[in-house]
Parts: C-alpha cells; structure tokens; sequence
C-alpha cells in the first residue's frame, strides 16, 4: 500500500468519544510515567518526531504529553524556522546539536523530514534530485541513531483537505480553539501538490527501525490517545527487549571518485609502512618554504572568509609526533576570531552521555570559519579499539559512521582535510626522553605513553585499517613523515593551502559556468 492510499485510511478513523477518553487517561499516564522512569534509569535516549501536517494539534499535543509525563525529564527542539547559525552549518548540524542525553526524551518539532520540501523549492518546484540525496542523508542519519541505541518514534499527525478547509472556517468565524495560522493556509494553498512528495517522504524514511506511525490528527481525543498509547508500545517494547540494537559491519567501504563524480571501487589504500621517514629539511629551507606557506595561507583564509568557505583539519598520530606544534605553525597565519582549536582528550560524562560523535558535531564550524581537530572522531577505530573502551561491533560500526559524517561535511562545501603524523619508536622514545628533560613539556610525558609503546603493532594495524576504509576524495588522508619537524610542518602547510586553492578555484569556475548559462 503507497503512502497516499494509507492517506485515505488514516482519515477514516473512527472518533473518540468523551467518556472513552476520560476513562482510558488515568491509567495511561501512570503507564507512560512508569516507562519514562525505567527509560532514566537505561543507557538509551528517545526521540519522539511531531511531523506531520497538523500543526494547531501538535502544539496541543506537546502541551498534553508534558501534563502526562514528567516534563522535568523531557526536552522539547523546534527546527523552524532554521537560525542564521543553522543555515551556516550543514544541514545535519541542526539535529546534532539537539540529541538528548541517554535516558531522556526529546519532542522534535517540524523535524528533519517534513521541513525539506520548503528547503528544496526552486521556483515554487521541488528538485527531484536533491530529494534523493536528501532522503539518502535522512535514512543515513536515522540509523546512526538507532545503532547507537536511540529509540526514533516518528508520528505523523495527519489532516484531510476538508478538515483543514472546516479548520478555516472555524478560525474565521473566531470560535473558541479553531486557531487557523499562517502555516495551516500554506498547507491548504499547496496540498495537492505537497501530498504526494510527502507521501514519498514517509516510504522513503519508514523502516524496520524508525517506522512512521500516522494518525488521523481531525479530532484532539483522538489523536491524544492514539498518540499516547503508540509511546506507550514502543517504550514499554524497547525496555523489555534485552537485545541490542541492530548493528552491522559495513564491510569494505574503500571507495573512489569516478569521471562522472559517483564514487566506486578501487582506489588504493596508503600504509604506514609506505611513508619513507628519512625527508629532512635544513633550517634556511624550512624558514623559507615555512614563511611562503603561512603567507599563502594568510591570504586562502581571508579568500575563504570573504566566499564563506569553511575548513576542518583533522590531525591524529603518534604521541609526541608533533602535532601541536604542526597545528601553531597553522594558526599562526590565520585570524584567532575565525579560527578554533579544540583538543580532544577522555570523554566527560555529558559526553559519554551523547552518542561518540555528539561532541565532535558541537565544534562543526560555521560558514567563513575553520576548526581543527587535535584528535578526533578516529578514537573510536584507534584507542577505543586497542584498549577494548568499545566493542567489536560498536568500533566495526564507525567506519561506515565516520565516512557519513564527513560527506555531511564535504556536502556542504567544507574542505576536509585528514593528517596521522607518523614517526618510529626510536624517534619517538627519543622525544619522550628530552621533554622529560624540558620544563614546560614534562607534563605532556605519563606513565601511559610508556605503556601504548607496547601495542604499537596493534595501533599500527588500527591505522592502516582506518585509512583503508575512510580515505575519501572529498575528506582525503595523508600520511605525514615527522621525523623530522620541519619537514613535516612544511608539509601540512603546503597541503592545507592546496586543498583551499583547488576548492577556492572549483567555486569560481563554478560561478562563471552560472552566469554564462
């Protein structure tokens, strides 16, 4: 059955009378309060989506849902209409942001779904190919959700033509909670035309996981408890279930970029073990390509900023590669207001309360600004992995997680840009020892640095892996020889301006192609 057929059954609903209602309240609030607090005490959130073309009900029902749950334990995110920030970050930003901590529900309001048709009109027409992709991103998204363990409950608060058409009548006439808004007379203005993408939008995004419910929204007692008892099915369904979530190795996703730009198979994959170590710089080389680069870069950041480009540099490697310094050598030529430096150390408990990529989404830059990353999101296929901090199937899982990630990135016009600074267990016991001897760099040496020289083969492994499965064209690796400092800076400087030409160029060919049509 097509989503529009379930459409004509959903409006055929039968009503709810006064004294059904008031008798089946009692007994499903004190349900739906039980299962809220089972659900504080598990280590999985809840999104409860209010999509849908309802718009007077659903804010009725959001008033109705805290009166019958605890509202201390409940967040409520509207995402219309997006903020000026909101529409400077990718579009997956805005829902990152919003994610509940584990044992909490959060109301989505207009979510990620019925919002896209009005993001997606050209001409009053919707772009048939943006719809895929972003349907694509949708479904995506939703199942790095479910497999971390986020129960999606999605409900589609259904209104018939009719309805909405007696809705204005009503409103006109200003009778007592027959509110008929702005939205409401859009909705009615586009309905044909709007119905069947939305019916598109619910079998594309309906799945095994994250199934939509629809409810016919005509009448408030009706739709209350409709409401009321699909939550109350699925949480009570969810907290008894002693199985995990669904989870799956993606497998290989090594992939490459073909002529016509769709990525395919074959690309080959870097080792560590390809990175020859031996480039050395003298001082006079390194102070002249060193000074060239960061001039270079100065004038790409302020072109970057003018075009609103963002950048994201991501840097991981060794202990005592050289990170930080690298990351100076970089920042040094840009403007500290449109710039951040985010270290990533153990997750805090807020943290580890959010799925592993929640905080890492938090720092996502706006348009026009950069953020670089010293260590990243590659915990989870590194440490994590290593020291058994996750499970197998939680750190198999990441790969595929991690590539999505990074094309929302790419997607939106970010240059992505990946560095693992590599260095030999000679060197690096060898810069353990002189900052040992170093004043100010005694507190960067621990007893752990020591014991992760144990498992140097194990880490080794982790990141030939790594790079296997996450180079991309879009967020491409590089594997950066640093034994030797100034070659390794000069290097990375030399990278970054690259990468900010080549786009910065891309963009402009891309405008003249535009106004030569």
């Amino acid at each position: 059955m097509s989503a529009e057929d379930v459409f004509e059954v959903v409006e055929q609903e039968s009503k709810v009378s006064r004294e059904e209602h008031d008798a089946a309240v009692p007994e499903l609030r004190v349900a739906l309060l039980n299962a809220q607090c089972d659900l504080g005490n598990s280590d999985h959130s809840v999104i409860v989506v209010l999509g849908g073309l309802d718009f007077q009900g659903r804010d009725e029902l959001l008033n109705t849902l805290h009166e019958w749950m605890d509202a201390r334990f409940m967040d409520v995110e509207s995402f219309v209409p997006p903020t000026a920030e909101d529409e400077a970050h990718p579009i997956a930003w805005r829902v990152w942001r919003r994610m509940p901590l584990r044992g909490r529900v959060a109301l989505f309001l207009s979510d990620w779904t019925t919002t896209m048709l009005a993001d997606l009109q050209e001409d009053g027409e919707v772009d048939a190919e943006a719809f895929t992709r972003r349907v694509e991103a949708i479904r995506r998204l939703e199942k790095l959700m479910t497999a971390d363990g986020t129960q999606l409950i999605k409900i589609w608060l259904h209104l018939s033509k009719s309805e909405l058409k007696k809705r204005r009548k009503k409103g006109r006439k200003k009778q007592a909670g027959a509110s008929f808004g702005d939205e409401d007379q859009a909705v009615l203005d586009e309905y044909e035309k709007g119905l069947p993408w939305f019916g598109r939008i619910i079998e594309a995004t309906g799945t095994a996981d994250s199934p939509w419910h629809l409810i016919d929204s005509a009448q408030k007692r009706h739709r209350e408890l409709a409401v009321g008892r699909v939550l109350l099915r699925e949480l009570e369904a969810r907290l008894a279930s002693a199985d995990s979530p669904p989870v799956t190795d993606s497998g290989p996703v090594l992939m490459a970029v073909g002529a016509d730009g769709q990525e395919t198979s074959g690309r080959q994959p870097k080792t560590l073990a390809d990175v020859d170590l031996t480039p050395r710089l003298d001082e006079e080389e390194y102070d002249e390509r060193r000074k060239a680069a960061q001039a270079r870069l100065s004038q790409l950041g302020l072109e970057a900023r003018e075009q609103g480009l963002s950048t994201v540099l991501a840097f991981e490697g060794w202990d005592a590669a050289g990170k930080g310094g690298t990351i100076r050598r970089i920042t040094s030529a840009w403007d500290a207001r449109y710039y951040r430096v985010i270290p990533i150390a153990a997750p805090t408990d807020e943290e580890r309360a959010h799925h592993y990529l929640w905080r890492f989404w938090r720092h996502v830059p706006r348009d026009g600004h950069s953020t670089i990353y010293d260590r990243t999101w590659y915990g989870r296929v590194l440490v994590e992995r290593v020291e058994g901090f996750a499970e197998e199937a939680a750190w198999r899982r990441a790969y595929d997680e991690i590539v999505q990630f990074e094309r929302q990135l790419s997607d939106h016009g970010m240059v992505v840009q990946k560095f693992w600074l590599h260095i030999d267990p000679d060197e690096q016991l060898a810069r353990f020892k002189a900052r040992e001897k170093t004043l100010y760099k005694k507190y960067k040496i621990t007893a752990e640095d020591y014991r992760n020289r144990e498992r140097w083969d194990e880490y080794a492994a982790a990141v030939d892996e790594m790079v296997a499965r996450t180079d991309r064209p879009s967020a491409p690796w590089h594997l950066v020889a640093s034994n030797d400092k100034r070659s390794a800076r000069v290097q990375v400087l030399e990278t970054v301006c690259q990468a900010l030409e080549e786009r910065l160029a891309a963009r402009q060919a891309s405008k003249k192609r535009k106004r030569s049509r």
